[in-house]
């Protein structure tokens, strides 16, 4: 430095950010830099375009002997930057005490409580830079610790916000109001949870802070974890003793928004809590309709597994089978359907609970099992091959499909030739059905073939056939011998399946 001020060198010249050399070597903490330019009578309060001078440089950067010499040359111990930083608020958000300590001790005329230009103070500032040693130093120096920011948000708040635990934990001993607001009316329990910060949301329960708290968005923390899918805070949420059921301003409730986002791990987390799944919101939607239109198997398949009102209609008047037909959501409409006629089913033999199908553990989505993979191949050639424009319209209402359940297979549309793949799904929803009752499907398509005038094919189902599945099925046997109609050079033949039944007594095999 000295042989290029020898050579003539401009001392006071800036890059293109506005920094000067002395703004470089206070913010490294080059001592003898610093010395060396002031020799040189340089500007001490010289501003680079962030509006940061050398002294404010010195308190970010922690440099404690920089400051003591910008100070004896003459700085302005009240400068700025853009933002309205001072040296405090600089030294406290970056934790740098020992300059806290010289500022408040030896410098006069540095407010304690000087606000920014967010009207944060540095005890907002520590706090939302976990500064804990900081925050203390300030609380000891006896700062206001109840002042709000421009946002509303005390320094409260900015610790939850940010997930400084243990700085939380320092305002909570020290008595600020846990259900203080901020603008949005949200308390530091509904801003902890919405960045997911599951420690501080416990440690602001456990310290008393209202669970049930609503913003002006009518919305309580359930709503923010099911918005962002923080299924951890939802439990401690529901552990707490909070409203599961509570609507916000679009009367949502949290299971709504889970739905919406799509977060099964809520969904299931609130139906474990008793949420009443048939609530709705401001377009009378109820959580299925919002699974139904967004296309939400997964979670469309936990309600439907608990038994809902399928037959709410929203505004539109609408069910969430038609939203789910309108939408093409195809599987959807299938299982809606299947949920109905089981929900029917389950009705008409007074049977409740996880003892109400015979066969199977209870599903309502597409069947790929392999035990019914003979049954569904027969199924899919009987309506591509066999079944004739109207008769699986004719079949659906033998078996008591309701015309809302016809209209919304008949939604997908895919030419003239739809009608086959309309058959196809209303035979595995009836399969699915029968099934579930442990009855005979193929008891069941013999009757239904004779019941629309197709005895043309009922007559390919030979009626010992019948009675040996009637027999296996008697015997509680799950994977029954199935009697079904296959398609082979272009006319019906009879096969069977290969069933193994096996019991105490022996072993019974029939092969093809």
């Amino acid at each position: 430095m000295k042989e290029l001020i020898g050579m003539g060198v401009n001392i006071r010249a800036k890059n293109n950010a506005g920094r000067l050399a002395l703004h470089w070597a206070s913010g490294a903490g080059h001592e003898q830099a610093v010395r060396l330019l002031l020799e040189y009578e340089v500007s001490v309060d010289d501003k680079d375009m962030f509006g940061m001078n050398a002294l404010l440089l010195s308190a970010w950067f922690g440099h404690l002997r920089i400051l003591q010499l910008l100070v004896n040359s003459g700085a302005k111990i009240n400068c700025e930057d853009k933002n309205g930083l001072n040296i405090l608020h600089c030294a406290a958000q970056r934790g740098h005490v020992h300059v806290l300590e010289f500022i408040m001790e030896d410098l006069e005329d540095v407010p304690l409580d000087r606000i920014d230009k967010l009207d944060r103070t540095a005890f907002h500032l520590a706090a939302e830079n976990g500064q804990l040693d900081a925050l203390d130093f300030l609380i000891g120096s006896g700062c206001n610790h109840s002042i709000k920011d421009k946002e509303g948000n005390t320094a409260l708040h900015l610790a939850a916000k940010n997930g400084h635990s243990s700085v939380l934990q320092r305002i909570v001993e020290i008595g600020l109001d846990l259900e203080e607001k901020n603008a949005e009316g949200l308390t530091a329990l509904h801003v902890a949870t919405e960045e997911g910060h599951l420690d501080c949301v416990q440690l602001l329960i456990q310290a008393g802070s209202k669970v049930n708290a609503q913003t002006q968005k009518q919305m309580n923390c359930l709503h923010y974890a099911a918005l962002h899918g923080f299924d951890d805070i939802a439990h401690a949420l529901i552990d707490a003793g909070i409203s599961k059921d509570a609507a916000n301003q679009q009367n949502a409730s949290p299971i709504h928004i889970a739905v919406l986002h799509n977060f099964p791990s809520i969904v299931r987390l609130l139906i474990e809590a008793e949420i009443n799944l048939d609530v709705t919101d401001n377009r009378q939607q109820t959580p299925l309709h919002i699974a139904a239109e967004n296309s939400r198997q997964d979670i469309a398949e936990m309600i439907l597994l608990e038994g809902v009102n399928l037959n709410l209609t929203d505004k539109q008047g609408k069910t969430s089978l038609d939203v789910a037909a309108r939408g093409n959501h195809i599987c959807l409409v299938d299982m809606i359907i299947k949920a109905d006629r089981f929900y029917k089913w389950e009705q008409d033999n007074l049977r409740t609970g996880s003892d109400s199908w015979a066969v199977k553990p209870l599903t309502f989505k597409q069947d790929h099992g392999v035990e019914t993979q003979h049954i569904r191949s027969v199924l899919w050639h009987l309506a591509t091959k066999y079944l004739k424009h109207n008769d699986w319209k004719k079949l659906a209402h033998h078996w008591k499909f309701t015309d809302a359940h016809i209209r919304a297979i008949e939604q997908q549309w895919a030419g003239t030739k739809s009608y086959r793949e309309h058959g196809h799904r209303m035979l595995l929803i009836w399969l699915h059905g029968v099934i579930m009752a442990a009855e005979n499907p193929n008891k069941g398509l013999y009757e239904g073939l004779v019941g629309i005038g197709r005895r043309d094919l009922a007559g390919k189902i030979r009626p010992q056939h019948i009675q040996l599945s009637r027999a296996v099925v008697s015997l509680g046997e799950a994977d029954h011998s199935i009697v079904f109609l296959h398609s082979s050079m272009g006319s019906m033949v009879l096969a069977r399946a290969t069933f193994i039944w096996n019991t105490t007594f022996g072993a019974f095999t029939k092969g093809v």
